[in-house]
């Protein structure tokens, strides 16, 4: 009997943790393109955000309320991990050839925040698992029951039951995420009509999906599918796009250009050397071909070349902040940061909401560790960490800056910052310890160290 207690216990939690997987497949899947790391960039966050904006609006999600993450992932794919945050892998955004396509997932992954999925897939799971369980307990009973027959055989029918319960429940599960994936699919196509915007760029991206997939679901059971069957997928879908008054509407030319700049940086940045060249021949004389050769001369360590490319983009478009943000960001990282000073101050002036561009230019003026530069330093890294409060290396340039002018308590409060926004508890509290001891009592900075020191991780409460 208790043998047979210790092996239910383990099929117990053996369901559990195949039902929670189950659920969260497709996340954890996902999360795999996280060690990759996240990407930030001003210019790309920046058009992300004006694709959001009207998709946003259209399904009730109040603005500024989610954040989208972008992943060092060169494969395509975007999802939803709670109701705060969209990820967007940067492959999707290289592979997409169209605003609208990018839009469309956007709207698809919009439908999931809107409707709630991720809260009732939690929902659902904590009901298949009490499902999961009555049935094993279920099993275990006409286990025990026929323990006691001299037939070896007569404990098998509760083994059926179980695995028959687990089936059962697998099924309902992936069979409530298909509905799910369906009701995302629909409330997508009403956003994208309520905007005034065409769902070709949807269809096209799942007729990618589906021809990636169309090999591999070759002979699998649809009811063990967590999605649409490919196939079935993009019928519907015609059917729907078909049917809108928008189905011809094109993206604007302002909105494209924008579109092909982001393409040519990431593949810049991004793509291998023969890639770039392939995609951006030497004959081909367009700004984003320039973008993606001068980002690609500066990767390779080429300065000069790299400089003379950007300054030509510059040159074409002296009102776009990013090329003088790249400009800036290849002089300082090459050790010439006194020279990245004006180009990042004109960035700044071209672009004064982008913390990620102020913080470089505070980088680059603590760099010359010119006294005369510490306090705009100071003012530019200060204004940085308040657009971007998770951005660790502007917190330790401030705390340079601080030490350099003798200010101990605020160069130990930023340090403190920085720590605390990596996660690392313990030295956050050491440095806002150090801080207390020079930081003038009651003052905001003060205050801030003592909720640095008493923050209790979720996990230690």
């Amino acid at each position: 009997m208790h043998s047979l207690s210790r092996a239910l216990s383990r099929i117990i939690v053996s369901v559990s943790i195949t039902l929670s997987l189950l659920l969260h497949s497709a996340e954890l899947g996902h999360a795999q393109g996280m060690a990759r790391g996240i990407i930030r960039d001003t210019e790309i966050e920046n058009l992300l955000r004006v694709y959001a904006g009207p998709i946003f609006k259209a399904a009730g999600i109040s603005k500024g309320s989610i954040q989208i993450v972008l992943l060092g992932d060169r494969s395509f794919n975007a999802f939803v991990t709670d109701g705060r945050r969209m990820f967007f892998n940067i492959g999707a955004l290289m592979d997409a050839k169209t605003p609208n396509e990018i839009i469309g997932v956007i709207a698809h992954e919009s439908g999931h925040i809107a409707g709630g999925h991720l809260v009732l897939q939690r929902e659902r799971l904590a009901s298949a698992q009490i499902m999961a369980i009555a049935g094993i307990l279920l099993g275990a009973g006409a286990m025990v029951a026929g323990s006691g027959q001299p037939d070896s055989n007569s404990g098998s029918g509760g083994v059926g039951v179980m695995l028959g319960t687990q089936e059962l429940v697998k099924r309902s599960l992936l069979s409530y995420q298909r509905g799910e994936e369906q009701a995302a699919d629909r409330a997508a196509l009403k956003y994208l009509g309520a905007t005034g915007q065409s769902a070709q760029g949807i269809l096209t991206t799942f007729k990618r999906f589906s021809d990636d997939m169309m090999f591999k679901t070759s002979g699998i059971d649809p009811y063990l599918m967590s999605h649409p069957m490919p196939a079935d997928r993009i019928a519907s879908l015609e059917t729907l796009v078909a049917a809108s008054p928008y189905r011809n509407v094109k993206d604007p030319t302002s909105l494209q250009a924008r579109h092909d700049m982001m393409r040519a940086k990431l593949f810049g940045f991004a793509g291998r050397q023969d890639e770039v060249g392939r995609r951006y021949p030497a004959g081909d004389t367009t700004l984003p071909a320039q973008y993606a050769r001068a980002i690609l001369s500066y990767r390779y360590k080429r300065l000069g070349e790299a400089l003379s490319r950007i300054d030509s983009l510059i040159a074409a478009q002296p009102g776009n902040p990013y090329f003088w943000e790249l400009k800036g960001q290849v002089l300082l990282e090459f050790g010439r940061p006194k020279e990245a000073i004006p180009a990042l101050r004109r960035a700044v002036s071209l672009e004064p909401t982008a913390g990620l561009i102020r913080g470089m230019l505070g980088h680059a003026l603590v760099a010359t560790d010119d006294p005369g530069n510490r306090a705009e330093a100071i003012n530019e890294l200060t204004n940085a960490v308040q657009r971007e409060p998770h951005d660790t290396g502007s917190y330790r340039h401030l705390a340079t800056a601080y030490a350099r002018q003798g200010n101990i308590g605020m160069a130990e409060l930023n340090t403190a910052q920085a720590s605390f926004t990596m996660g690392d508890y313990s030295a956050a509290a050491t440095h806002a310890t150090r801080a207390l001891k020079t930081l003038k009592s009651g003052t905001p900075a003060a205050l801030k160290a003592e909720d640095i020191l008493n923050y209790r991780p979720k996990r230690l409460r």
